[in-house]
């Protein structure tokens, strides 16, 4: 476990040196209706958060009553907890939320450099309680009380890895599916470092979750800073797995610590787990995951090519080490993004709406593709492409997206805007242009 608290050590000051952006703490995005936030200070009581936080939400307009709520937790370190600013404006995460009825919830925690994210990451420090209460806060302020007791999916990075995960042991009644990229509760004490083991519960087997990380954070590659991550991994996966806990892998064959495209595999599968485990109507218990449709693969050993699932039922190897995936769909997705991270899309995008100009201000409104959210978009005149915006899509760490894209899954600063400068029209014309969605597999919309 050597490798394992060196690892959390050099987290904090890697993310902060490589990754901050440019927005401080003290200037997020502004919020209005549907967005809205709350902010807590730091706490000096014992158990209390020793940082402050801000917590955004998204809540869809047109929603009566939500069913969960999607919670997108940022890594650790000041770079990463600043992109955690944006992450309820992410057009993609949106599309998953609108499709389920869901919030989407990123909390912003103001760690400053060189500190220990412990003191937030692990949800016994005084973030589960500060979520919580933010829960309750932001139902009064959307109109949305049931926000504080509908069901949780886990979405985290790194550290945020380690807070879901560590919430999904303390509160497995809440959690509908768990994704835990880069970071996972501990069930082992870590030497020199004060860190509390978690307790397994029987109730966390039954909730869906899978370990996602890059097959350089010391699976192939032995030698990097990040090395730690598949040992704390394979740990965690075979202390779940062992006791039939639905629990898969997902190795990111092209990344490090960074997320690149695994968003691309991580929606479609939430997506298959709220599916069936939200309940229909707000106040009820979550629905079990039905085990009817469940695929199974073998862990590889020696670093050896990952297999295609099958039926659980037809599976003959060993189940204590095998990687559970919720139905054939996801095991195709499953597949491919094992193998190059380009999970396939044979869908287009959703059309753009509300298509208005104004002078020379040329302005719409997209949903995001579900399977493959906006890489950009086409402007037309008279049925002829005169721009496309960003003009050159970019992202770092995956396939170019139009908003962008920071360290921990959430969109680049400043925010992207749908508008363009184009030409004006003449008076009384109407308005000749159309605009196009193109997603990131390259499927184009009406």
């Amino acid at each position: 476990m050597k490798s394992l608290a060196a690892l959390i050590v050099v987290l904090a000051a890697m993310e902060t040196a490589a990754f901050a952006q440019n927005a401080p703490y003290d200037n997020p995005p502004a919020v209005e209706a549907p967005y809205y936030r709350v902010r807590y200070e730091a706490s000096s009581q014992p158990g209390k958060l020793i940082y402050p936080v801000a917590y955004t939400v998204w809540v869809p307009p047109a929603v009566d009553t939500l069913r969960g709520v999607i919670v997108h937790q940022h890594g650790c370190g000041e770079g990463s907890c600043k992109s955690g600013q944006t992450g309820a404006f992410d057009l993609h995460w949106q599309a998953l939320a609108q499709k389920h009825q869901c919030a989407l919830l990123s909390p912003a925690y103001e760690q400053p450099a060189g500190t220990d994210c412990q003191m937030w990451c692990d949800p016994r420090n005084g973030s589960d309680q500060a979520f919580q209460k933010a829960l309750v806060d932001l139902g009064k302020r959307s109109g949305h009380p049931e926000l504080a007791e509908v069901p949780w999916a886990l979405w985290g990075h790194s550290g945020g890895g380690h807070w879901a995960g560590g919430m999904l042991m303390l509160h497995p009644e809440r959690v509908a599916a768990a994704w835990l990229r880069s970071g996972v509760p501990l069930f082992e004490a870590v030497e020199g470092r004060n860190i509390q083991p978690h307790t397994l519960p029987d109730a966390a087997l039954a909730v869906p979750t899978m370990c996602n990380f890059g097959t350089k954070e010391g699976y192939t590659d032995k030698e990097s800073r990040f090395k730690g991550v598949w040992p704390s991994n394979e740990t965690f996966f075979k202390s779940m797995r062992g006791r039939g806990a639905l629990l898969g892998i997902a190795i990111d064959p092209l990344t490090s610590h960074e997320c690149g495209n695994s968003r691309y595999l991580a929606i479609p599968w939430l997506d298959a787990c709220l599916s069936e485990r939200l309940p229909e109507k707000s106040g009820q218990a979550i629905r079990p995951m039905p085990q009817q449709t469940a695929m199974l693969t073998p862990l590889p050993v020696d670093e050896a090519a990952f297999t295609a699932a099958v039926p659980a039922g037809d599976f003959e190897g060993d189940l204590a080490t095998s990687i559970w995936l919720p139905n054939p769909e996801i095991a195709i997705a499953w597949k491919q993004f094992v193998t190059d991270s380009n999970v396939a899309d044979v869908t287009p995008p959703p059309a753009p709406t509300n298509v208005h100009l104004d002078g020379d201000q040329l302005t719409w409104q997209a949903d995001a593709d579900l399977e493959s959210g906006i890489a950009h978009f086409i402007i037309e005149r008279d049925g002829k492409t005169v721009a496309t915006v960003p003009e050159k899509p970019k992202n770092p760490f995956g396939r170019p997206l139009f908003q962008g894209l920071q360290y921990s899954d959430t969109p680049a600063v400043p925010l992207a805007t749908m508008r363009w400068t184009v030409e004006k029209a003449e008076p009384g014309q109407e308005n000749p242009y159309r605009v196009r969605t193109v997603n990131t597999a390259g499927l184009v919309s009406q």
